[in-house]
């Protein structure tokens, strides 16, 4: 049996039932590709089913509000793709007449769609055989071949895509591509691999040279950025309610259109210990009143970033103005927020009330 072959009766047999297994739909495939991104299974398919529950078309996605998206996408994390999510809705609207492209180069075109997502979409929805060449294809195909290069390099990546395109099946490309990857995920795992049971450890080089745990290669990985950031806590009583200032991220930013609170960031660790009041003069504009509560350290690990948070909690017991946009405590959980910040919240929101 040939590569291709071997790879679909192993698809047939042991494929996981996830929901977006039994659709073509493109708008399916494509928000199932993107919210599965730098994220596992069990913790994407519960946003994949809620996406589909809210807007279950590119028209109802496009006519939300990107706030509406981001609020549902929260928890996810790499923001940008609930962003280009909801752009690329607009797009295919305005565009392509609310149908999805059914080739190759205009799906590629799309915002935030890669060579990747647009091989997955154009094999499973649209037959089209270019395969897909995600981290799990990357360590299946380097190891049956024992290729030793670093897949870091473009190089190498290059060498790994044409082996796909060799081995495709222009029959059921889609359904090959899965097959990859599930195999990938499955069995050609990157720690403890199911060698003994594996249908290809007869031809794969790694296996038959014992070097598995070898292969794929990867390059020193990149520095860790540590982030220190200090949030002030602001909520104010307005009559008989209480209101809570929030900060909107805008610009160039991981957590672009998100909201958090007023804060001080910095990059030293001699900045990781408790801030006092005085330190968050300049950003009230006005002297800060005591803290009423300090909170420890709120640690959250990023790709390349580990953030360092903590939490300082002030309230005035009259109106203030402050260049921050002012909203009733009780209504808090409607705005999209990092997970930093939803961590705290989930467990200081009863106590600020």
């Amino acid at each position: 049996m040939t590569i291709s072959e071997q790879l679909l009766s192993w698809y047939k047999k042991n494929s996981r039932d996830l929901p977006w297994r039994h659709t073509k739909n493109p708008y399916l495939i494509w928000l199932s590709e993107i919210i599965m991104q730098q994220t596992r299974i069990e913790q994407g398919t519960p946003y994949y089913e809620k996406f589909v529950t809210t807007w279950p078309g590119v028209k109802e996605l496009a006519e939300a509000t990107e706030e509406e998206v981001l609020k549902l996408w929260q928890g996810l994390g790499y923001y940008s793709r609930a962003r280009n999510l909801h752009e690329t809705a607009r797009i295919i609207m305005q565009e392509y007449d609310g149908k999805f492209p059914a080739t190759y180069p205009n799906i590629r075109k799309l915002k935030g769609i890669g060579d990747y997502t647009a091989a997955a979409i154009g094999s499973i929805c649209f037959n089209l055989p270019y395969p897909v060449v995600d981290g799990n294809v990357l360590r299946f195909l380097s190891r049956v071949f024992g290729i030793r290069e670093s897949i870091d390099l473009a190089v190498t990546n290059g060498k790994i895509q044409a082996l796909a395109l060799e081995h495709i099946d222009h029959n059921q490309p889609g359904d090959f591509n899965q097959a990859m990857m599930e195999f990938g995920a499955l069995v050609c795992k990157p720690a403890n691999p199911g060698c003994v049971d594996c249908v290809f450890s007869g031809i794969c080089v790694a296996f038959n040279s014992n070097t598995v745990g070898e292969i794929p290669a990867r390059n020193a990985k990149a520095t860790i950025r540590h982030r220190y950031i200090h949030y002030l806590v602001v909520t104010v009583s307005v009559g008989k309610d209480k209101f809570i200032f929030l900060n909107k991220r805008t610009g160039r930013d991981i957590w672009k259109n998100l909201y958090d609170f007023p804060s001080l960031e910095f990059s030293s660790d001699n900045k990781g210990s408790s801030l006092n009041e005085d330190d968050f003069n300049n950003l009230l504009c006005c002297p800060t009143p005591k803290f009423q509560q300090v909170s420890g350290p709120y640690i959250h690990q990023l790709t390349h970033q580990k953030l360092h948070g903590r939490f300082y909690h002030v309230h005035f017991d009259k109106p203030v103005e402050l260049p921050y946009l002012l909203v009733p405590l009780h209504e808090i959980h409607q705005y999209p927020v990092p997970r930093l910040i939803d961590h705290y919240m989930l467990h200081h929101i009863l106590m600020l009330k």
